[in-house]
């Protein structure tokens, strides 16, 4: 199957060519909106979206500062959005033309050994980088807007955008479901809810959560969701403001500022006071392995040494109870140093890769849930930007701007702010 990200090309409506906006990938630490042409159908399976949202993720900062390899400039990037179906291949049966449909990030066939399972983003046949098998020693499922490591797929921030196998890798919206609720279902609501489920949180647990930004909150809301008894939430430094963004909308959340802890005392220590001395049930990464929080990582990082840190993983290890459940959902790209293999072997404690969460396997479930009103996206959503304005948003939500959660993007294609949602933002 084809798979190719579509670059800037220039005088494309000189050449009878219909173009678009879309926001690209220039080098590290550089995006910009571009004109360039418009996907077409490719493959039969193929449909075309009119994009009426995007967002901006955590990950995509991960390809903003060049940690995913395989970049290429004119590489358009985005995996979450939303739009109504423009024109499909000739293969495509479930979907039609004037349809809302939500994308999910990662691309499945549908149809080998994991798709059957459920398990969408270890799809087989929609990854040919031959990199990623070298490194994991498996594929991933090609995903959208993320580089040629993961298949050279264009991305979502866009005005327009190509799904392969369109039948399988699109959800139906209902007209109760706005795109600012429906569009994260691409995501960030699976990939929380598999952090949550995937880990074992039980009714009674508590929960450590490292990472406050739309990943851990929407973790910490899914863990009292599973009946988790307490939920901790850990960040700090430029991202101090967002413990108190979440705490107001689940005041029964502790938190941990790790950058304002007494003295002498670490996350680790602290968790194990909070805690009866033992520390908590279960503990879930929600930040990313490119964080560097001492200065041994930093220059090991910076020298090419090791790609992530360990010092989250291993404050987690530390941390939980003897026995107890880690996860791991923030991006780890490949190898990391000083990895606490004893603690985690002699005291028991269960590690998981949580891996690109497979949303196929869930969306279904959460969407209902959305309808009921039993989960909320719109508790992490503050601000809505234009397209044209994406490459300041991404300036912003690099240097983690106090008061941005997590945002919606609108093209022209957009239809009015849902009630309840953020109207549009002045830049």
């Amino acid at each position: 199957m084809s798979a190719s990200i579509t670059t800037d090309v220039s005088n494309y409506e000189a050449r009878g060519h219909p173009t678009m906006k879309a926001l690209t990938w220039q080098g590290k630490n550089s995006v910009k909106v571009v004109d360039t042409a418009r996907p077409k159908i490719i493959d039969e399976g193929d449909v075309i979206l009119q994009v009426t949202g995007s967002t901006i993720c955590g990950s995509d900062l991960h390809l903003f500062h060049e940690a995913i390899p395989d970049l290429q400039k004119g590489d358009i990037l985005g995996h979450e959005f939303c739009g109504i179906v423009s024109s499909v291949g000739p293969a495509v049966k479930k979907v039609k033309v004037g349809d809302r449909v939500v994308a999910s990030f990662q691309i499945a066939c549908g149809d080998c050994y994991y798709c059957k399972k459920k398990l969408s983003s270890m799809c087989e046949r929609t990854n040919s980088n031959e990199k990623a098998v070298k490194l994991y020693g498996r594929r991933t499922a090609g995903m959208f807007g993320y580089s040629h490591f993961t298949g050279g797929f264009a991305g979502g921030q866009a005005e327009y955008v190509r799904v392969p196998y369109g039948d399988v890798n699109l959800l139906h919206l209902p007209d109760d479901v706005p795109d600012e609720k429906g569009l994260y279902l691409s995501d960030v609501l699976g990939t929380s809810w598999n952090a949550v489920v995937d880990t074992g949180v039980e009714k009674g647990d508590t929960v450590a959560i490292w990472g406050a930004g739309p990943v851990g909150q929407m973790a910490a809301e899914f863990s009292f969701f599973n009946g988790a008894k307490r939920v901790i939430l850990i960040d700090g430094g430029h991202g101090k403001w967002r413990l108190d963004f979440v705490k107001k909308i689940l005041p029964n959340l502790e938190t941990i500022e790790y950058t304002n802890l007494p003295k002498g005392e670490s996350v680790t220590s602290t968790l194990k006071k909070m805690c009866d001395g033992r520390g908590p049930d279960v503990a879930i990464e929600c930040a990313a392995g490119e964080y560097s929080k001492g200065w041994a990582h930093y220059y090991e990082r910076l020298l090419g040494m090791e790609t992530d840190t360990s010092e989250l993983i291993n404050e987690m290890i530390t941390s939980v109870r003897g026995f107890g459940r880690c996860g791991v959902t923030g991006v780890y790209a490949g190898y990391c140093n000083h990895f606490n293999i004893g603690s985690l072997m002699e005291t028991g404690i269960h590690l998981a890769g949580n891996g690109q969460a497979p949303v196929q396997k869930y969306w279904n479930n959460l969407l209902k849930l959305i309808q009921q009103e039993q989960i909320h996206p719109l508790h992490m959503v503050t601000h809505r930007f234009k397209l044209e304005d994406m490459e300041t948003v991404y300036e912003l939500f690099n240097r983690r701007e106090p008061s941005i959660q997590k945002v919606f993007i609108q093209t022209k294609f957009s239809a009015p702010p849902a009630s309840g949602a953020p109207t549009l933002s002045a830049l």
